[in-house]
């Protein structure tokens, strides 16, 4: 097989890893089975804790040991979840399955885009590496929303457990297509790698040689930690503005499909608008869409929210392209895994304050609270941002 071959495998990949019917009814089969409010509240503390633990280790094992191993890892955990979680029936079952999604995530996150750019890079299109990611999350999105709408109708004609089942079928599904990727040989050994300890030094001396990097990834950071609010609770608002549980499944598909044209337009944006005017203006929406939602509280706030969605499709492309073009292949992995345990330590900080103020008051309010980070967070972007205009952009 030739390396080209990597590009049609990883939509398949993306895809398959998406196509997960049990998703859409997690709550009511983890409810079924046991799982109480508060239980589910500290498997997210387990699954949150390991991510911590292991982004940026399994980072470096993917830089020195190749991307593919760590993908069929992250695969392999990924079956063996809706595997238990077919028999699971205590909180330890749960416990287990979280803990697994964990190493799952850390170990897919830093070695999927490693590879992605790896590969263009070995055709000489590294350039295209925006564009290609975007591409990606059309076919994330695209199986997303088929097992959303399709996983919801299935349950409700032959009951929660079909679900996990189809679902193990997706996921053996990925694994049989990680064995199919080819490692670049920009990933593959050369010289002796380094020790486990220097990939950490040598990954805070790259960020402190690039001065504009920081700024970028911290607005990447906190734009993903606000939009993952709206992933998690937009049930909660759409229900505290009085719509029907029969409108859920529309609103839900809409939240995802908006995200589509800006994974599309975010590459075409490269190189025509400068960086920070576009990070600049994404964040404004962000911190304007989350502060109408709070006020509002009626289908205008709804609107609001969409309109997040729409312009976070173009952040992850933007932030993801502006780091890999200046990453070194040898450490790519583990650059990319420091970015991707910022994001979740930037979550769990904002996280604290969103639940205080949810579940004192309300879902509005705690989408106030993040309307007001965005907007601190802008103006700091504001005045520490003026060094990405003048390193100009990459393409």
């Amino acid at each position: 097989m030739k390396i080209t071959h990597n590009f049609g495998i990883m939509y398949a990949l993306r895809f398959f890893s998406s196509l997960i019917p049990a998703y859409v009814i997690e709550r009511l089969y983890w409810q079924e089975r046991g799982m109480t409010i508060g239980m589910v509240v500290y498997t997210e503390i387990i699954y949150a804790v390991t991510i911590i633990l292991l982004e940026v280790p399994t980072g470096i094992a993917a830089d020195r040991w190749g991307r593919k191993p760590m993908l069929v890892l992250g695969a392999l955990l990924a079956c063996t979840e809706f595997l238990l979680l077919l028999y699971a029936s205590s909180f330890w079952h749960f416990a287990l399955v979280v803990f697994l999604a964990g190493i799952s995530r850390s170990a897919c996150s830093g070695a999927e885009n490693a590879m992605l750019y790896d590969s263009l890079m070995q055709q000489g299109k590294a350039a295209s590496f925006e564009r290609q990611l975007g591409l990606l999350n059309v076919f994330d999105l695209g199986g997303a929303i088929l097992a959303a709408l399709s996983g919801s109708w299935l349950a409700g004609h032959y009951g929660l457990e079909l679900n996990y089942w189809l679902s193990l079928g997706s996921a053996s599904a990925a694994l049989l297509l990680t064995l199919l990727l080819i490692e670049p040989r920009a990933a593959q050994a050369g010289e002796a790698p380094m020790p486990f300890s220097h990939y950490v030094g040598a990954s805070l001396r790259f960020f402190r040689s690039q001065r504009s990097l920081v700024p970028v990834l911290l607005s990447g950071m906190m734009t993903g930690s606000a939009v993952g609010f709206i992933d998690e609770f937009w049930q909660l608002y759409v229900d505290g503005i009085g719509l029907p549980v029969v409108a859920f499944g529309a609103v839900s598909a809409a939240l995802m499909l908006l995200r589509l044209p800006g994974s599309l337009l975010a590459p075409w944006l490269v190189g025509r608008v400068r960086y920070r005017v576009l990070l600049v203006s994404i964040t404004a929406v962000f911190a304007a869409g989350f502060g109408a939602a709070a006020v509002s509280r009626d289908a205008a706030g709804l609107a609001a929210l969409l309109a997040v969605c729409l312009f976070s499709g173009m952040m992850e492309p933007l932030v993801t392209g502006y780091l890999h073009h200046r990453a070194d292949s040898s450490m790519r992995a583990t650059l990319d895994s420091f970015q991707s345990l910022g994001l979740n330590t930037v979550h769990i900080v904002t996280g604290l304050g969103f639940g205080y103020l949810a579940s004192r008051t309300d879902v509005f309010d705690g989408y106030g609270f993040i309307a007001l980070v965005c907007t601190a967070f802008l103006l700091w972007f504001l005045a520490a941002s003026r060094r990405i205009e003048e390193d100009g952009t990459t393409s």
